[in-house]
């Protein structure tokens, strides 16, 4: 029974690290592909979006409500003010990649059809019902990640008040990173599942069994969309003529970081469906 566990737990670490593997390898595919059929002209939606993004950020941050409040009713005002703005700006903060995914789930859905029929010859014939289902299929899970992350945030944080008494002082704190990567690597793992018509448990459950895959899915993305971007650098030009390089650099520096933001979540779909259908590939020779 002892060496019946043993094997197991072999196998099974065995299986992560080969899923790990194959996403990093999808990846290096996925490039490849978006190169060969010329889907970067998709980065034109997520380019905008997160143009918008950055922009509402920038605009929230530059426009601090007045702190000259006299009366109780301005008092009031400024306070309930502030409270939107900070809850605005966290929701960016924290959640910005998986509004990014809610709101081109169309987009992400239809290059995932097209990644498939490149590889399989199956065609997706467009149907207005199913895109529906598509978008509100993304929102629930969307939510329901985003749950999970607080849930797991608020578990750690914690966990590291009682332990190391400052949140920044916990090692702990490191694993929220490992955690965003899984459920990042879910949601465009999950868009094969849609195709495949697994319910939600289904999916769960065999993202849970392939979760070095998901892992390696979300990394490269959130490693990608997780920058900060100086977004006043893109249109505020009003210190080029005192610096010009220096202007010019960081002007470029930030265009790159909104191009990888921008890119992101087409090469995480493209190298998710890639995965799936290389995953399906290897389960059928065994």
């Amino acid at each position: 029974m002892r060496h019946g566990g043993r094997r197991k737990l072999l196998f099974l670490n065995m299986a992560f690290f080969r899923n790990l593997i194959l996403g990093y390898k999808s990846y290096i595919k996925a490039f490849k592909m978006i190169v060969k059929y010329r889907m970067y002209w998709y980065l034109i939606f997520p380019a905008l979006l997160m143009l918008c993004i950055y922009k509402v950020g920038y605009s929230i941050h530059m426009n601090a409500p007045a702190t000259d409040a006299t009366t109780m009713n301005q008092i009031i005002w400024y306070l309930l003010r502030l409270m939107a703005e900070i809850l605005v700006a966290t929701a960016l903060m924290r959640f910005a990649k998986y509004i990014v995914v809610i709101i081109l789930a169309p987009m992400i859905s239809k290059l995932s059809q097209k990644v498939e029929f490149i590889l399989t010859g199956k065609k997706y014939p467009f149907n207005f019902k199913q895109l529906i289902l598509d978008i509100k299929r993304s929102v629930r899970l969307g939510i329901r990640n985003m749950m999970w992350e607080v849930f797991f945030f608020t578990l750690i944080f914690l966990i590291s008040l009682i332990g190391w008494q400052n949140f920044k002082e916990s090692p702990l704190r490191h694993l929220l990173m490992f955690v965003s990567f899984y459920y990042y690597g879910f949601a465009f793992l999950d868009y094969t599942f849609e195709r495949l018509k697994m319910n939600f448990h289904h999916s769960i459950q065999f993202t849970r069994k392939n979760r070095g895959l998901a892992l390696s899915i979300g990394s490269i993305y959130s490693v990608l969309i997780w920058n900060f971007v100086n977004i006043s650098s893109l249109f505020d030009w009003s210190n080029f003529s005192d610096s010009p390089w220096v202007f010019l650099g960081t002007f470029c520096w930030n265009v790159l970081l909104w191009l990888c933001a921008s890119f992101a979540p087409i090469w995480a779909i493209v190298a998710a469906t890639i995965a799936m259908h290389e995953l399906g590939k290897t389960e059928e020779n065994q």
